[in-house]
Parts: C-alpha cells; sequence; structure tokens
C-alpha cells in the first residue's frame, strides 16, 4: 500500500508549526507568564515573521521532498528557508520599524529562539513521519542484521541506505572501523565496534550481511574479513567506488556482492604515468590478439597515454567488434584501425606493416589452451612459434622502434607443448635482438613479458567454477595439490606497459605474481561466495591431471637467476643464450614439418630446440625415454 501527503498539506501544516513555534517562543522568552507579553508588536510581528516564513518555503521548495524519504539534504533546504526569513527580519524590517516607531518589529532575543525552534520541529516531524512510516512498511517484512565495516560519513551513508531498502527490512547492529579514535563512540545510536573484535561479533549476533562502505580498504585486510565472514555464512558486500554511482547517487541495487577476485587481489601497482606518456603519446602501436583478455586491456590502457593511432589486429570476429564499440561509445577514442587478420598469414600482416608503419608492436596474439595444443601441437608451432617469427622479422623490416612478446609462466620448464612454443619465441625474438646489436642495427628493441594465470581471462577456471556452481556442480578440479600463481588482467598489463618501457632490449622481464593459490581451496570459496557449502550443496570432484599439466607452476627455470629493476613487481630473468642462426634454422626445419602433420615428429624437432620441454602426463613422454 503506498501512502502519500499532498505538497499543500505539507505547506499547510509547515505554517502552523511556524506560528505554534512563535507563540512557543513568546512563552519560553517570557518564563510562561502571559502577563509579561508586550502585545504592542505581538500580531504585527507573527504576520510579517509567517509571510517571510511563507515566501522562504516557496523559494527554497521545502515542501517539494517526500516526508517519508527525508534525508540530510532536506533538513538542510529547511534550514536555508528559515534563514533568510530570519536575516530579512533582522537586517531590514526591525531596523526600519525602530526607526519609524521607536520599537523592534520582532524581539531579536525571540528570533532567535523562533528560528532553532521552528528548524528543530520541522526537521522532528518530519523524522517522525519517516520513521512511522518505515515501520508500517516493514511491520511484516524479513529483518536482517547488518555489519557496516568502516563509520565516518561512509557508513552513515550505507547505514541511511539500508532504512530505504524494499522488500527487506535492514537493522545495522554495529559499525566496524581500524581507527582508534572511533573506540566506543556511536554513530546515530549504534556502536562503534575496533575491527579486533569482529570474531567476536559474527559469533555471539546473528550477523546477516557485512557493508564494506568505502571501496578502498586495502585487499590484504579485505581478505581477511572477508575470510572470517565466510567461516560464519555471512554474506559480504561492495559499496563501489562513487564513480560507478547512477547519477552520483548509491542505491543498494549499486551494492555489489563480493567476488573471488577480490579475494586474490593484492595492493594495487602504483606506475609512474609521466615516463609512459612520454614513451607512448604520439606512437602508432600496433596490437596482436587485441581483441583477447591482455590484448583488449592493453589497447583500453593505451588510450589514457594519447597514442597517435592504435592498429588492433585479431581473427576473432565478434570481440574485435565489440571493443571498436567500446573504444568509440565508452572510451571516446577514434584513433585506431581494426583489422581482421591472423598472425600466421605472412601477406596479410606484410599489408598490415607497410600501411601502419607502426612504431611499438605488443604481441599478444597465441594459442594458450594446455589440453588443447597438447592435441594439435602443429597448430601450437604454427600460431605462437611461426606468428611469433613473422612478427618479429617484419618488425625489423619496416622499422618498428620496440617489440614487445607477450609470454607465459608456463615457457620455464615446459611440460606442455603451449609452454614449450612460448619458450622457443621467447629464445628466438632474444636472440634476434642480441644478433641485431651485433650488427650494429638500433631498431628494433624486443623485449619479453612474462607472467603466470589472470583472473578472468578467457578460458582460465575461475569462468568455468562460476558455470559448474550455477549448474549445481559438481566443481572439477585435476588435483588436490595443483597450485598456481594469479594476476588481475589490469594488473598484468600495468607491468607490460612499464616494462615495455624500460626494456633497452633482449630482456625477458618477470612479474612478482605473490603467493601461489591452492585451486582447490579457490573453488572451496567460490562455492561458500555463492551461499553454499562444500561438499554439501556443491560436490568437489578431482579428475585427475590433463595432458601435459604439473603440479606447480614457475616463473623461473632453475639455471636462471634475476636481477632487479627500478620498479620492485618487475625483475628481469638472467636466461641461457642461443646463437641466433642456429635458433632461425631450427625453427624454419620445425616449421617445415607442418607439412607432415605428423605429431611425433613434431613434438621431437621441438624438444630439440628447446632442451627445458619435459612431458608430463603426456602421450609425449615416450620421446624423452627415447632421447
Amino acid at each position: 500500500m503506498k501512502l502519500h501527503i499532498p505538497r499543500w498539506g505539507v505547506l499547510l501544516f509547515d505554517l502552523f508549526l511556524s506560528a505554534a513555534s512563535i507563540v512557543l517562543a513568546h512563552l519560553l522568552r517570557f518564563n510562561f507568564s502571559i502577563a509579561a507579553i508586550d502585545y504592542f508588536y505581538f500580531p504585527e510581528g507573527i504576520f510579517f515573521l509567517l509571510v517571510l516564513r511563507l515566501w522562504g518555503f516557496l523559494e527554497v521548495r521545502t515542501y517539494y521532498g517526500i516526508i517519508f524519504h527525508t534525508s540530510f539534504e532536506d533538513a538542510v533546504r529547511i534550514f536555508v528557508a528559515l534563514l533568510w526569513g530570519t536575516l530579512i527580519m533582522g537586517l531590514a524590517l526591525n531596523p526600519l520599524m525602530y526607526y519609524l516607531d521607536g520599537h523592534f518589529l520582532f524581539p531579536y532575543s525571540l528570533l532567535i529562539i523562533e528560528f532553532f525552534l521552528t528548524g528543530s520541529l520541522l526537521v522532528s516531524y518530519r523524522a517522525f513521519v519517516k520513521m512511522l512510516y518505515f515501520r508500517y512498511v516493514h511491520k511484516n517484512q524479513e529483518e536482517k542484521k547488518a555489519l557496516v565495516f568502516g563509520a565516518g560519513p561512509a557508513g552513515l551513508r550505507v547505514k541511511n541506505l539500508l532504512a530505504q531498502v524494499e522488500g527487506t527490512r535492514y537493522k545495522v547492529a554495529a559499525f566496524i572501523d581500524d581507527d582508534p579514535g572511533l573506540e566506543k563512540k556511536s554513530m546515530q545510536g549504534v556502536d562503534i565496534f575496533p575491527s579486533e573484535l569482529l570474531p567476536r561479533l559474527l559469533k555471539t549476533t546473528s550477523i546477516d550481511v557485512l557493508i564494506f562502505s568505502h571501496p578502498d580498504v586495502p585487499p590484504a585486510r579485505r581478505q581477511k574479513v572477508l575470510d572470517l565472514c565466510l567461516r560464519h555464512g555471512v554474506k559480504v558486500l561492495n559499496v563501489p567506488p562513487a564513480e560507478h554511482w547512477v547519477d552520483g547517487k548509491l542505491s543498494f541495487r549499486q551494492m555489489r556482492e563480493m567476488r573471488i577476485e577480490d579475494l586474490l587481489e593484492r595492493a594495487p601497482i602504483e606506475l609512474q604515468p609521466d615516463h609512459l606518456h612520454r614513451a607512448l603519446a604520439g606512437k602508432v602501436i600496433l596490437i596482436s590478439g587485441a581483441a583477447g583478455s591482455i590484448g583488449s586491456e592493453l589497447v583500453r590502457q593505451l588510450v589514457a597515454f594519447e597514442p597517435e593511432r592504435l592498429v588492433l589486429i585479431d581473427q576473432a570476429e565478434t570481440p574485435l567488434h565489440e571493443l571498436e564499440l567500446e573504444l568509440r561509445n565508452r572510451l571516446k577514442f577514434d584513433r585506431f584501425e581494426v583489422l581482421i587478420g591472423d598472425v600466421r598469414n605472412e601477406s596479410c600482416l606484410r599489408k598490415i606493416f607497410s600501411e601502419n608503419r607502426p612504431q611499438i608492436v605488443y604481441h599478444a596474439a597465441a594459442y594458450k589452451h594446455v589440453p588443447m595444443m597438447e592435441r594439435h601441437p602443429q597448430e601450437a608451432i604454427l600460431a605462437n612459434v611461426g606468428g611469433t617469427q613473422l612478427m618479429a622479422d617484419l618488425s625489423v623490416e619496416y622499422g618498428v622502434e620496440k617489440f614487445v612478446l607477450v609470454s607465459t609462466d608456463k615457457a620455464v620448464n615446459p611440460t606442455n607443448i603451449m609452454g614449450a612454443t612460448k619458450r622457443l619465441a621467447e629464445i628466438y625474438v632474444q636472440s634476434l635482438d642480441r644478433d641485431l646489436r651485433k650488427r650494429g642495427v638500433e631498431h628494433p628493441r624486443f623485449v619479453t613479458t612474462r607472467f603466470g594465470n589472470v583472473l578472468g581471462s578467457n578460458g582460465s577456471v575461475i569462468p568455468l567454477f562460476k558455470k559448474q556452481i550455477e549448474a549445481g556442480g559438481p566443481v572439477t578440479v585435476t588435483h588436490p595439490e595443483i597450485t598456481r600463481y594469479f594476476m588481475t588482467i589490469p594488473e598484468a598489463c600495468r607491468l607490460v606497459l612499464e616494462a615495455s618501457v624500460m626494456g633497452k632490449g633482449g630482456e625477458i622481464y618477470v612479474f612478482d605474481m605473490g603467493r601461489s593459490v591452492k585451486i582447490v581451496d579457490l573453488a572451496r570459496k567460490m562455492i561458500l561466495l555463492a551461499g553454499l557449502i562444500p561438499g554439501q550443496d556443491i560436490e568437489i570432484r578431482f579428475t585427475g591431471l590433463r595432458p601435459g599439466e604439473k603440479l606447480y607452476e614457475e616463473l623461473l627455470a632453475s639455471e636462471e637467476s634475476t636481477l632487479p629493476t627500478h620498479h620492485e613487481k618487475i625483475l628481469v630473468a638472467r636466461v641461457r643464450e642461443y646463437p641466433f642462426e642456429k635458433v632461425r634454422k631450427g625453427i624454419e626445419n620445425l616449421l617445415a614439418l607442418y607439412e607432415t602433420q605428423n605429431k611425433q615428429w613434431i613434438v621431437s624437432a621441438l624438444k630439440a630446440l628447446v632442451p627445458s620441454f619435459k612431458s608430463q602426463n603426456s602421450i609425449y613422454e615416450e620421446l624423452d625415454k627415447k632421447a
């Protein structure tokens, strides 16, 4: 049932309360002695002050606000309307009346009392009506208890917002804050507790939801709180950053549930945008694999550095079209070329290089699915090795300044075809860079970046787990001990840009991936985040290692070591060097085997070129035994 109070009704009641406040102000001023009141100015004063109050209400439109949803802004508007009338009476009408008749129209002491009294009555009655309304609306609704993490203005905003949620009645049981200065204090009658008492509150109070009132809680702190809440079955919500609020206002619907990405997030990486801008502004930049997870995020971040033009290559038609729409509509950027092309096709690439003359190349195109490449090694070598060689050679031919290869941690001591082909691609660009320097050729400078799994990328484990949970399970994990390194896509791309700028040529940059994560723990937390119980609501099933898969990923091979750079998250790897001519001829022979479609020959040749490649859980293990 909807309740409604007409605006004229609100205006009339405001005037009635204003008149009552004037009378009450006189009684208070003269200690409730009616005989002491000077009636000489009383009727005229009331009349003129009420006219001023009516003018203020009409001018500021205090009666426009919905009483049932009165806010702090409404209270401010009421006092502004009263202030105008008080100033006119005190600074204009009172002096004029005193000049003409020797009396004040309305004594200043009474004027001050009446101002605060009227303001308090108008705000209080609105708050009272609002309280009655919400008690009436929520009387048959389920009540949920909430904890708000973060007091102050942000926490107060969340508390007031919860009072307006339709369908569920939320009661804020307490505020939690890390600020010791707020301990043993309260806001709007709700106690503020230090964060160390959170475990006790979760145990002793039936909390349904915890809300982070501010998005800037440090990731490590947020993870600890989330782990506590998951153990107690408490739902966790996040207030989005202010720039994501609709029309500058926060609504309950905008609060999103905590995601597994938030659990794995780390402290944000700080870059130096000035030197990135100097290096990238005004450049023609080519990105292969531009429609993929890494490629598309590189495009988004590059836009901020004002390149002359972006040349975007991919063979995935639909994602490329979606990226084009995003650039035009959301990012408001139009200096780009969208080109459907294949990095294995020399005539296509040559035309692109000759027409666009890129100065910087980011090569992110690759086949990356481990089990798929185990079944199709001929396609892996053609795309990951042949495609990289072709892009690198054309970069030399057309005078590219810098070439950046996006590689993977699976290239370290590879146990699968995909990792071995990426390692061979690394070897080629690194040996080519060294050969160019020996011959006195200044450009291009070849730089390799190497990192682990990225959260939410196409084909990664997290989207798979989400689909399995939505389908009711089971959630499939290959092995109870398998671990992986994870990094967010924006974080990985920020480091790629930083490494590409700092690289002088020939380096393989390794990113600090933090600590490795057990995949089975990841699965359990995702099930808990969905409000379900692992092993009870959703089964976790172990399926065995897939072909080419290993338990633990590495970022450096055993014979490699690292050197620090100016950025604490980026290290440069010291790796084995290979003579360029030997590498080039070996790759030519390997690619020539594509025509045979003989997988055993192709993999044998690949193993000869990448000595550290030892197959695991694969049909190609026999080749290692023979060797």
